[in-house]
């Protein structure tokens, strides 16, 4: 069974304990491994193309008053490392590793300090940093930022966000290099993207090359001992290397522009990893710097969507949709006193429309609630116990 796995030393993995055939199949969508093109970063050679003098040719063939155009082919040489490498000098200097101490107890009172490392990357030249939320979990941690040149600074935890996995810390400094930002909605299957991190902890500005495998994929998120299960959607895939680490790192287009976060990869598979699109951090951005915190939106469900394979399989009344389910023990399908259990929502109920636009593959529950602020109204179109209806919701802010 493949395992989903956070790309620091914290672990997430599909849900080995649910039960319901959503889980499965969603399982068996990861297990689908994509082969990597190899050469991806050498230089591929094109072909000279010989003609004979066309006169010449012509005198053969006993022809004395036809010309036989001469067609010329230039050599041509595609040079994918040189673009890597002008896309690493680029983005290198904005890149940090992400180092955290803290003390733990043992069941026999005993105190030790543990340790952990993932990477981040600056968005402001007065210390904003951008990485992945499970990398700044803990609470009592002591965090310390190395910069390119091998400058240590303190940090402190800035904002969470509560939606998707990111967080801001933040280094007193000035004049730090930030990272450009690209449009993740441009990017294609096949593109090739440069991964930039912290190798397991000690190997920093590791930079691994591969392509785009995938757009939109969802994949369910856990600590190594279960608790704290979340859903990930939206994500990108690729096959370049990610490892223990690399969490919070930018995913990089060949113009040198972040275009994503790298979160996750599936353990025991070749090639599979996760990154959070760009444009879905661009609102955290926006708002730390205008506001001091990350702050978003919520609905308050918890949800799996909907494809045709899993309303087959599960005889479901549309093939498309979010269906409202729960996680197991202490996930459960509707937030108590969140905007959903206000609005009356239930699990099992699918909401199929936000504002009259269709929930599906290239518009996700999550992505579309995420389009409007805290305090809008909006109106989900609901299938309910078979009959379909309009409910009314508030969106509310959501809490870290």
């Amino acid at each position: 069974m493949a395992k989903i796995e956070f790309d620091d030393p914290y672990y997430a993995e599909i849900d080995k304990k649910k039960t319901n055939r959503f889980g499965k199949f969603l399982l068996t969508v990861l297990m689908i491994a994509l082969i990597f093109v190899s050469g991806a970063v050498g230089g591929i050679g094109g072909i000279i193309l010989l003609s004979q003098d066309s006169n010449s040719l012509a005198k053969k063939l006993g022809l004395s008053n036809v010309t036989i155009p001469t067609v010329s082919t230039q050599k041509i040489t595609v040079q994918e490392s040189s673009a890597i490498i002008d896309a690493t000098k680029k983005v290198a200097n904005s890149v940090v590793s992400i180092t955290l101490k803290s003390t733990a107890q043992n069941i026999f009172g005993q105190t030790y300090q543990t340790s952990a490392a993932g990477t981040g990357f600056i968005i402001t030249s007065d210390g904003l940093i951008l990485t992945n939320k499970h990398v700044a979990s803990d609470l009592t941690a002591a965090y310390t930022v190395v910069t390119y040149d091998g400058t240590a600074y303190d940090a402190k935890v800035q904002s969470k966000d509560p939606v998707y996995d990111l967080a801001v810390l933040k280094i007193e400094a000035r004049n730090l290099p930030v990272v450009d930002l690209g449009d993740s909605s441009d990017l294609q299957i096949g593109q090739y993207v440069v991964a930039v991190g912290n190798a397991l902890g000690q190997f920093s500005n590791t930079v691994t090359a591969g392509i785009i495998s995938g757009k939109g994929r969802q994949i369910d998120a856990s600590s190594e001992t279960g608790v704290g299960s979340e859903t990930l959607s939206g994500l990108l895939q690729t096959d370049a290397a990610i490892n223990p680490g690399n969490s919070g790192g930018p995913l990089v287009n060949l113009a040198g522009q972040v275009v994503g976060i790298n979160t996750a990869v599936a353990s025991g598979a070749q090639g599979i990893g996760f990154a959070i699109p760009i444009n879905s951090a661009k609102a955290d951005i926006d708002s730390i710097k205008s506001t001091g915190a990350i702050v978003r939106p919520y609905l308050g469900v918890r949800y799996v969507e909907i494809t045709p394979d899993i309303a087959k399989a599960n005889e479901l009344a549309v093939d498309y949709g979010a269906l409202i389910q729960g996680a197991g023990l202490g996930s459960p399908a509707i937030v108590s006193g969140s905007p959903a259990d206000k609005a009356g929502l239930m699990e099992n109920d699918i909401i199929t429309e936000v504002n009259g636009t269709k929930i599906d593959q290239n518009n996700s529950l999550l992505t579309l609630i995420q389009q409007f602020k805290v305090g809008d109204n909006i109106t989900l179109k609901v299938l309910s116990g078979g009959k379909t209806k309009e409910v009314k919701v508030t969106l509310d802010q959501a809490s870290n």
